[in-house]
């Protein structure tokens, strides 16, 4: 067979898995499709960053065809998940020239599920961000679906490369929303998992004092769950572990919930007015559930009788801490002292407050973190699922979010565009990102679902659902497909 470069981005990684597996295409064919829509479209959406040819053919002569994403390519975000000899900067001029001299955990179950790592996608300046405008890059990373549009943050090029086609699914992280904002400003699918489910090590124990935990940025369901069977469970030394699934996370899908008790609210826990628009396909969400059999009701007490302000202030004051912890690290390690001309305004200001904490300081924002952890814990225990608009309003013009103001300005900005997303990092819980609706404009609206602490299976098992009634894989920005002529194909085997 002869697989068209159109046909590549329609096809998740498990089909092209399949096709690895079945030698109708070799995983250096894969590769060299990828190549060739990061030739073509990166230029447009500077969404891929560190891209190394010779490090991605060596990979694909490696792959075990019977992996479970044999020969797919894949992209790791610039800012976590080590690999040897890749280039990783965290976003940051600072650290430019830094290259790992070994794979991180997470990284080697990549490679052991077959995934083909060959370059790294974009992030704002040690993930601070819900957008990517910095200027290491040179220029912002933009939204497929419009790119006067930010593609959301942290993980903003991850979102943008597989919105694009160029790989079906990539790596990212989360600490504060980071892979659920790009989701929903990329009309994609993530899982923000239970914290501790996937490893740190062997570097770190936890990351953003526990609210931080990688996972992919994927357009199937089946994607994402097959991902986490291949890479989920505690390394050594792990500090503390997430509770055993019930069940191979993949093996779930073929089986449909029992009836879910849903709340859902449509009040920002900052008090603010929410975009008509993430209404809707709230809205939208609920109908769809409750034409699915579940039980779906107004949570009316989802402002948790929270102080949001305090929950703000804790955040912020643990995010200061490890971005000072990160940058005097980074700087220790390459022997090049941490100055102001090396970082953006948010950046260092963010730095200099973590500096200037005690060790009390620190501390006492963590028991904070928790006691409000196990207040978002409780309201969600009321029912089986959360479910809330995942932003506050649809994707964001690029310029808004710039880093060229002090961290408390910063981030009380991006706050305000992102309420919801931080409650399940503060609480440890899994969520979710589903993107279920797109504004007149033609841009993608993502809702949130917010799980118990460890149960991802009943998220996953409700996205199946959903997808099914509400598809979304076929819808595809123009870009998508504009940019690619039917002239490149991908041959098979003899």
């Amino acid at each position: 067979m002869a697989l068209s470069i159109p046909e590549y981005p329609s096809l998740d990684g498990t089909a092209l898995a399949e096709l690895v597996r079945s030698r109708a295409l070799s995983p250096a064919e894969l590769l060299a499709a990828a190549w060739d829509r990061v030739e073509q479209l990166n230029p447009q959406l500077n969404a891929v960053c560190w891209q190394d040819r010779e490090l991605g053919e060596a990979a694909a002569a490696q792959v075990d065809p019977n992996a479970a994403f044999a020969g797919v390519p894949f992209l790791l975000k610039d800012g976590g998940a080590s690999a040897t000899g890749l280039r990783l900067t965290f976003g940051s001029r600072s650290a430019r020239d830094y290259r790992p001299a070994q794979d991180g955990e997470l990284t080697r179950r990549y490679r052991r599920a077959g995934l083909v790592i060959f370059g790294r996608t974009t992030s704002p300046e040690y993930g601070i961000n819900v957008t990517c405008e910095g200027p290491l890059y040179a220029g912002p990373t933009r939204n497929p679906w419009s790119l006067a549009h930010s593609a959301g943050g942290s993980s903003s090029g991850a979102a943008a490369a597989v919105a694009a086609g160029i790989v079906p699914m990539a790596h990212g992280s989360d600490g504060g929303g980071s892979l659920r904002i790009p989701a929903s400003c990329c009309g994609l699918f993530t899982l923000k998992v239970t914290r501790a489910r996937l490893p740190h090590g062997p570097g770190y124990g936890e990351s953003w004092s526990g609210m931080a935990t990688s996972h992919v940025i994927t357009r199937s369901v089946r994607d994402c769950a097959r991902a986490l069977d291949a890479t989920h469970g505690p390394d050594v030394g792990a500090p503390y572990v997430a509770p055993a699934p019930r069940m191979s996370f993949a093996a779930a899908l073929n089986q449909a919930p029992m009836p879910l008790r849903i709340g859902f609210t449509l009040k920002s826990p900052d008090g603010r007015p929410i975009h008509q628009d993430c209404v809707g396909a709230v809205l939208l969400a609920a109908k769809a559930c409750e034409s699915l059999g579940h039980i779906v009701t107004p949570a009316k007490d989802l402002d948790l009788d929270l102080d949001f302000e305090l929950l703000a202030r804790t955040m912020r004051e643990l995010v200061c801490a490890n971005t000072a912890c990160e940058v005097d690290g980074m700087a220790d390690m390459l022997r090049v002292p941490a100055s102001p001309a090396q970082f953006e305004e948010a950046t260092w200001t963010a730095a200099e407050i973590g500096r200037a904490m005690s060790a009390s300081d620190y501390l006492n924002a963590l028991h904070r973190m928790h006691r409000l952890g196990r207040r978002i814990a409780a309201c969600v225990e009321a029912f089986d699922l959360m479910l809330t608009p995942t932003l506050a309003e649809p994707p964001t013009l690029l310029g808004r979010f710039e880093m060229n103001r002090d961290y408390v300005a910063h981030r009380t900005a991006t706050l305000a565009f992102a309420p919801f997303t931080p409650l399940a990092n503060v609480s440890g819980q899994p969520a979710m990102s589903v993107p279920l609706a797109w504004n007149d404009e033609g841009l993608p609206i993502g809702v949130q679902f917010i799980g118990r602490y460890g149960d991802e299976v009943s998220l996953l098992q409700l996205a199946t659902q959903l997808e099914r009634v509400l598809p979304w894989s076929a819808r595809r920005p123009p870009l998508a497909f504009d940019s690619c002529g039917t002239s490149s194909r991908l041959t098979s085997q003899p």
